[in-house]
C-alpha cells in the first residue's frame, strides 16, 4: 500500500501550513517524512536546502535536535522533570546551553513564568501543551512540526494554543507545519493542504473555517460516490 503518492510541496520560511485529510489519507506519514522521522522509499526531503533523505541516522538525529521542533497531541513531557527542565531538554540532548534569558523569555511568552518549578502532573492539559511549545522553540529551529496539537484539548484551550502557534509565526518568524482534522484550527494557518489517498488534491490560501468545512464536505461526498 502506498502511503504517499507523488507528493511534491514547498513550504517557505515563516509560513504556517496546515495538513488536512481523512484518516488514512497520509497526513501523519507526510509529517513524519518531512520531519526526518521516517525515510521515504523514493523521492527526496529537504530542510533549508539540505537533503535529509541521504543522511545517516546519527546525523539525522543531530539535525532533528538542532533544526526541528516537535509538538504532539499527547504532549510527550517527561513526568520526572520540571517545566524548566522539560523546556530545556532538547538543548541538553544536543549538548548545548540556552542563550541567556531565553528559557525565561519563552516561559513568559507561553504564560508559564510562575510554573517553572512545577512537574507536568501539577499542570492542566493546556499548560502541558504550552510547555511543549516552549520546548519546541528553545533551539530556535527552522521549522516546528505539530501533530494534532489541540486534539486532546477543550475548544477554549485549543484556541489559546493555536494563538501561541500563530504568534510564533508572526512575532518570532517561525515556520509551523500542523496536521489537523479541525477546520477551526486550519483557519489559523496561512495555507491548508488537503490529502486524499496519499496525494495532495487541493489547497486553500488564507483558509477560513467555512471554506475549509465546505471543501472537506465536498471531498467526503466525492469519496462516498
Amino acid at each position: 500500500m502506498t502511503a504517499l503518492d507523488r507528493v511534491s510541496v514547498g513550504i517557505g520560511s515563516g509560513a504556517f501550513v496546515s495538513i488536512m485529510g481523512a484518516s488514512g489519507s497520509g497526513k501523519s506519514t507526510f509529517l513524519h517524512c518531512a520531519a526526518g522521522l521516517d525515510r521515504p522509499t523514493s523521492g527526496r526531503v529537504f530542510l533549508g536546502g539540505r537533503e535529509l533523505t541521504g543522511l545517516r541516522e546519527s546525523r539525522l538525529t543531530a539535525v532533528r535536535r538542532a533544526r526541528i521542533g516537535f509538538v504532539f497531541q499527547a504532549f510527550n513531557l517527561l513526568p520526572s522533570l520540571t517545566v524548566a527542565q522539560n523546556i530545556a531538554l532538547p538543548l541538553r540532548l544536543a549538548g548545548r546551553r540556552a542563550e541567556p534569558g531565553l528559557l525565561d523569555h519563552l516561559a513568559e511568552q507561553v504564560g508559564l513564568e510562575r510554573r517553572l518549578d512545577h512537574l507536568p502532573s501539577q499542570l492542566s492539559g493546556g499548560q502541558q501543551q504550552r510547555v511543549a511549545i516552549a520546548r519546541a522553540l528553545i533551539t530556535r529551529p527552522e521549522v516546528i512540526f505539530a501533530d494534532e496539537p489541540t486534539g486532546a484539548l477543550d475548544p477554549e484551550t485549543a484556541r489559546d494554543i493555536l494563538t501561541l502557534l500563530r504568534r510564533a509565526v508572526d512575532d518570532m518568524h517561525q515556520t509551523v507545519v500542523m496536521v489537523t482534522h479541525d477546520p477551526v484550527a486550519a483557519a489559523y494557518s496561512d495555507r491548508a493542504l488537503f490529502l486524499a489517498a496519499g496525494r495532495i488534491i487541493d489547497q486553500l490560501d488564507s483558509p477560513t473555517h467555512h471554506r475549509v468545512s465546505h471543501l472537506l464536505a465536498g471531498l467526503r461526498k466525492a469519496a462516498a460516490c
